[in-house]
């Protein structure tokens, strides 16, 4: 594939898994010495609410922001806002005066950048490369995305042994490469306007999404499958209670669905899809719930392995399709709010779904909670059909010029 010889792209995707990796590694530590600290599980919901919160607060004009200004500065600037969090976590450890009012400022601030750096980075993609192979570019950035979030924890925690301030410090390392390579990245020139935020352009992202069936159905099918799919928000009971395996048999549960993402990529990048992508996407949603239905009712940790790993795999194709048919249907002036909406609804789910799973497990237990689940995914989709025949029966990604 040309795009991914080209130095723009190349820069592009090694910027972005570099902070991909630096916020994993600064997440993990934050968590671990939190919990040092506090000895409080009520601690550590409290750093997911602020950062939630401050996130979910600021994309919609983040969005706006990202269709108005230069994307790359805008990616710079969150890498510099997370850069100052690690730095300041740095010194306050290595001078002995780490607090949790520390840990929960930096929370507001990792989440205010976060939320600007979403749009502006997913909306600079389609502008590096042919439209014919955005989905292969989307697969490959996918792909070198869910390794950093395996390698990310794993190799902060390796170096939290050695103290929380040299993960701090890597962290801060990482924010300052994918800075310089996401601002060196070169773009076509782009005349954006500058009229004034008001409730009609900040609002205009929900605006463009509901005029749009194959946008609209994609993302509310992302919104509604990983709601209602949210079985590994119950992992660790499946490790201890269910499976037996402990924390080692956790970890390997928590990278299948990784595992089986980066294998699917690695091979859509080298054999994009080309015809019936509809069918294929809505295909996969439903083998997404079928694998979580089969990993609910598994007690064979093998079984249970595989079962994730499917889901895994599914799933990235599910999110190649979607996210490819988004941008492409979506003009670049209105790239950045559509994200930001799409962004929005991504993090509600996934929050969302983690607290789902855990209230129905609560109430009829966790193998049912897991089931009903992935019949609700099933159901979603065999709806959405219906809803949306415009997306379920979309032959080829790039028929919208």
């Amino acid at each position: 594939m040309s795009s991914l010889k080209r130095p723009a792209f190349t820069r592009f995707w090694i910027g972005e898994t570099a902070t991909v990796l630096a916020y994993q590694m600064l997440v993990v530590a934050v968590g671990w010495q939190t919990y040092d600290l506090t000895q409080s599980a009520l601690a550590l919901g409290l750093i997911g609410l602020f950062h939630f919160s401050t996130q979910f607060t600021l994309l919609l004009p983040a969005g706006h922001f990202a269709d108005r200004h230069d994307r790359r500065r805008i990616a710079l600037g969150a890498q510099l806002v997370q850069l100052a969090v690690a730095a300041v976590y740095t010194g306050a450890n290595l001078s002995g005066t780490m607090s949790t009012a520390f840990i929960y400022g930096g929370s507001l601030f990792i989440g205010a950048a976060q939320a600007f750096q979403n749009p502006s980075i997913r909306s600079m993609l389609p502008t590096l490369v042919e439209r014919r192979e955005l989905p292969q570019c989307i697969a490959w950035s996918g792909a070198t995305r869910k390794m950093a979030v395996i390698a990310g924890p794993a190799l902060g925690g390796l170096i939290y042994l050695a103290g929380p301030a040299y993960v701090y410090g890597t962290a801060a390392v990482f924010f300052v490469i994918a800075g310089m390579l996401l601002v060196s990245v070169k773009m076509p020139h782009a005349v954006r306007p500058h009229e004034p935020a008001t409730l009609k352009t900040l609002f205009g992202g929900i605006s463009y999404i509901r005029s749009n069936p194959v946008v609209l159905g994609a993302i509310s099918l992302d919104l509604f499958a990983t709601l209602l799919g949210g079985a590994t928000a119950l992992l660790p009971i499946y490790a201890r209670d269910i499976l037996a395996t402990g924390p080692s048999g956790l970890g390997v549960l928590r990278a299948a669905p990784a595992i089986g993402a980066i294998v699917v990529s690695a091979v859509l990048v080298r054999a994009p899809l080309s015809r019936h992508v509809g069918r294929v996407m809505f295909t996969c949603v439903a083998v997404f719930g079928v694998g979580t239905v089969v990993f609910g009712l598994s007690s064979s940790f093998a079984l249970s392995v595989t079962a994730l790993g499917v889901l895994g795999a599914a799933d990235m194709i599910s999110v190649v399709i979607r996210t490819s048919l988004i941008q492409l249907e979506t003009p670049d002036h209105m790239r950045g709010r559509v994200s930001s909406v799409n962004s929005m609804f991504t993090s509600t789910s996934n929050q969302l779904g983690q607290f789902e799973s855990g209230v129905v497990a609560a109430l009829v237990g966790t193998v049912p909670s897991v089931v009903i689940g992935g019949v609700g995914t099933l159901i979603v989709a065999a709806v959405w059909m219906k809803l949306f025949p415009a997306l379920y029966q979309r032959d080829q990604m790039t028929s919208v010029q």
